[in-house]
């Protein structure tokens, strides 16, 4: 495979880094970052080699654009000429929130381009990550799924989805961690030291999901299955919805995707 290069290596950015170099060899992989103490840390983590910028936009065959959507525009003027002059092969891998391929486009120019909306959890190898595609080969996506094999599951999705998609996926880390921390405060409460309840809470989330992959059933079919008639758990389930907590929950999900559409 031909070389692979990451602009940008913050939080996302980073964790698709850690887990492309589980796929393919660290030395194919050139990363570049505008806070060059941040740009060598993870050059030094895991053994890709940190490049200029205007280096990775001439050879890479595969270049990530990781940074952040309001300096999208900026990124890619500072190498457009670097891009336009070349005359082989490559494709550009957009991983910025908002920012349809048609905006990539007009920013830069009509390059095969994949649209991705990957979560934090690829950096533990659990990532949901969404794409879409704009000119790319059958030999492109494959290549591409190689590389972030490591990282998580991949689904392609129609583009105008992925906004939505990712209101719930690419956010929805932070409403689970919010949940884990949120039960293990309760079990403190009752008693428990903070370091066990929040191993139960965060196991507890691992288990639930792992089920409703496995099984296929329905999260509300699983949830019956736990309410006994006049146990513990319909109390607790009971106290959740008083306080509102679905519609708490769709709520956010819409308003990220309002916010994504704003960027």
């Amino acid at each position: 495979m031909n070389k692979i290069g990451f602009i940008g290596c913050g939080n996302m950015g980073g964790a698709l880094i850690r887990a492309a170099v589980k796929a393919v060899k660290p030395s194919q992989i050139w990363i570049t970052d505008k806070d060059v103490s941040k740009q060598n840390a993870i050059a030094k983590e895991t053994g890709a080699a940190a490049m200029d910028i205007k280096e990775i936009a001439s050879k890479c065959s595969y270049i990530f654009l990781g940074v952040k959507p309001q300096v999208m525009a900026d990124m890619l003027a500072e190498i457009k000429k670097a891009l336009a002059s070349r005359k082989d092969h490559f494709v550009l891998i957009s991983m910025a929130a908002g920012i349809s391929i048609e905006r990539l486009i007009k920013m830069c120019a009509d390059y095969p381009i994949i649209r991705i909306m990957p979560n934090i959890p690829a950096s533990v190898g659990e990532g949901m990550i969404l794409y879409a595609c704009h000119k790319t080969s059958k030999a492109d996506v494959d290549a591409f799924l190689k590389v972030l094999s490591q990282a998580g599951k991949l689904a392609a999705m129609d583009e105008k989805l992925i906004d939505a998609g990712s209101a719930v996926s690419g956010c929805g880390p932070a409403y689970a961690f919010m949940f884990i921390e949120a039960l293990a405060d309760g079990g403190v409460r009752c008693g428990l030291p903070r370091a066990q309840a929040q191993l139960l809470a965060a196991q507890t989330l691992l288990g639930s999901a792992k089920m409703v992959m496995e099984t296929g059933k329905p999260p509300g079919e699983l949830k019956d299955a736990v309410c006994s008639p006049g146990g513990t758990t319909i109390e607790g389930v009971l106290a959740l919805e008083e306080g509102g907590f679905r519609g708490t929950v769709s709520d956010a999900v819409i308003a990220a995707y309002e916010k994504n559409k704003l960027l």
